[in-house]
């Protein structure tokens, strides 16, 4: 089936380009996502509207992209994870932690989907981040993977552990017995 794409379509054209698909792609996702019109000759004449008008929304879309991929480029975003002696860390950082982090330490708020990352972050260390904006700009910002310090807080867990054992394991005993005693 011919359709004319009415907006960008990854992997498949511009607006205004007339593109053959399969049937079943035009007719369950394109048309009633509005990307694309059936290629009538009618809409074929529009074509040059329809670039005229997506090149001009582009076009604002990028100027506002450029302003956040100045912003993006002077972020660097710090993770304290808890990781191994050899610096695997014990799980990985998605990038809906990333967008999270995004927000609150940089006030900057971006769909995860547009995050590029090849394989999740893994390893302590200095990660770069490539952000899909638009067609030609994609920035990168830093993601620093840093060890978490756990020396005071495992001091302070073996007290508490040690203060909370013994009172837990006394309680159930006592209930148990007077529960035989009273039957």
């Amino acid at each position: 089936m011919k359709v004319l794409l009415t907006r960008d379509v990854d992997k498949l054209g511009h607006a205004g380009d007339v593109k053959t698909v399969a049937n079943g792609y035009a007719r369950n996702y394109l048309i009633p996502q509005g990307l694309a019109v059936v290629a009538t000759p009618g809409a074929q004449k529009q074509a040059e509207t329809i670039r005229r008008s997506e090149g001009r929304r582009q076009s604002k879309l990028a100027d506002d992209a450029r302003t956040l991929a100045e912003q993006l480029e002077q972020v660097t975003l710090v993770f304290q994870v808890r990781a191994s002696e050899a610096g695997k860390l014990f799980g990985s950082i998605t990038t809906r932690q990333i967008v999270e982090a995004l927000e609150s330490q940089a006030k900057i708020t971006i769909d995860k989907r547009r995050l590029d990352i090849r394989e999740p972050i893994r390893n302590l260390g200095l990660h770069s981040i490539r952000v899909h904006l638009a067609r030609e700009l994609n920035p990168h910002f830093k993601v620093r993977v840093e060890r978490e310090a756990l020396s005071g807080i495992t001091e302070n867990a073996d007290l508490m552990l040690e203060d909370d054992v013994e009172p837990r394991a006394e309680e159930p005993v006592d209930e148990i017995e007077t529960a035989e005693t009273e039957a």
